[in-house]
């Protein structure tokens, strides 16, 4: 598998008045750009030298802003996925907001994505780390769920922290998190975010976890749109 992210700084930090319409302008020129040049990308990737439009790509990205970050990976359903991410900066959701939104339907070649999304089963992934193999799915997880704010509270565990150092260990407590919720959910409905040095009691699995934390991702979002009703 192929992937490339790349950041470049802002030239320029004047701020649009009309962040809504800015961004709305700029996705549609990457768009247009992204069509006529889709058959040079797809050549590229089908020689697997991906280098040869990487800066095409990233010169697009930018235009619609400068700190965005894409990576382009074999696709959940599609042969590829373009994914344009904000790294869960509020002030970018609206130029990443009006980007998805104007994308073209996916299709069996390509897929589109405004956070990097969550693996579909993190219980088969294998983290390399300092030289060792982690299966997440050694990982054990005590959630604490507050309907009020939204949030869940989680203290991860996995048997391999013993052997780690500290910022490998939290390396390892995060990696998990993102892998099962994706960066838009990760952001959205976590709080507090702790490394546990052992199992904690009750402790439950990755997929179980994902579906709590999707369960109050729907209801505080229905909660939320659905205003005061009774």
């Amino acid at each position: 598998m192929f992937k490339f992210l790349r950041r470049r700084a802002a030239d320029d930090a004047a701020e649009p008045v009309d962040v809504q319409a800015d961004a709305a302008a700029r996705a549609e020129v990457f768009w247009q750009k992204w069509d006529a040049l889709l058959p040079e990308i797809a050549s590229a990737l089908g020689d697997s030298e991906p280098q040869r439009v990487e800066n095409l790509v990233a010169d697009m990205v930018v235009g619609v802003h400068p700190n965005l970050t894409f990576a382009i990976e074999h696709g959940e359903k599609a042969t590829y996925a373009l994914v344009v991410s904000g790294q869960a900066d509020p002030e970018l959701r609206p130029y990443t907001d009006a980007w998805i939104a104007a994308a073209p339907q996916p299709d069996t070649l390509w897929e589109y994505h405004d956070s990097v999304p969550p693996v579909p089963d993190p219980t088969e992934v294998t983290v390399n780390l300092r030289g060792g193999k982690y299966p997440l799915a050694d990982v054990r997880l005590a959630a604490q769920v507050d309907e009020a704010e939204g949030l869940v509270d989680v203290a991860v565990y996995h048997p391999g922290f013993a052997d780690l150092e500290e910022k490998a260990r939290r390396a390892l407590t995060f990696l998990p998190l993102d892998a099962t919720l994706g960066e838009r959910l990760a952001a959205d409905r976590l709080g507090r975010v702790e490394t546990a040095v052992q199992e904690p009691a009750g402790s439950i699995g990755l997929l179980e976890f994902r579906d709590i934390v999707r369960e109050l991702d729907r209801t505080a979002t229905a909660e939320s749109s659905g205003g005061d009703g009774a």
